[in-house]
């Protein structure tokens, strides 16, 4: 099975996942937007980076987890509006795709890992804890938001047997 993890947002990262090893992992594709050079996601580069890896799959194998995103405190409203709206780009192109979606919080991918109340970069150290074949690719600090889509992807194939 294909599990495709997504940790949304402009600096996010698309996990894919098949039978418990990771295939590749990019970072959210993006482009520049209007005259102030902000970046939002590119969402026809989203689109052809999954077709190109879901092409030959049947859909029936196929599962998208996409981190389930709220507002946080302390955001501004352009920053959540953005996040926002990258949510909703992924959800639309998964839904135009016809690919089964699962929405995972935050709380519980996390919990799962032992990862609540932790740094952020604790979620690549465990990354590369649990998958040292993949440590090249989070070497960076940067590297923690493709660690939380290989995690989250990873959350989903070890429970989603008990829970489909």
């Amino acid at each position: 099975m294909l599990i495709i993890g997504i940790d949304p947002g402009i600096s996010g990262s698309i996990c894919f996942f098949d039978d418990g090893h990771i295939i590749d992992v990019i970072d959210m594709p993006t482009m520049i937007d209007g005259k102030k050079n902000k970046k939002q996601v590119n969402g026809s580069q989203i689109f052809n980076e999954i077709s190109k890896r879901v092409q030959k799959k049947e859909k029936q194998n196929i599962r998208v987890i996409i981190e389930q995103v709220s507002a946080m405190p302390g955001q501004g409203v352009t920053s959540m509006f953005n996040f926002g709206q990258s949510f909703g780009i992924l959800k639309g192109i998964c839904s135009a795709m016809q690919l089964p979606m699962y929405f995972v919080r935050p709380t519980k991918w996390k919990k799962y890992f032992n990862l609540i109340n932790s740094e952020k970069d604790a979620s690549r150290t465990r990354a590369i804890e649990i998958f040292p074949y993949f440590s090249a690719q989070l070497s960076k600090k940067k590297d923690s938001n493709k660690a939380d889509a290989i995690l989250i992807a990873s959350f989903y194939y070890e429970t989603y047997k008990i829970e489909d």
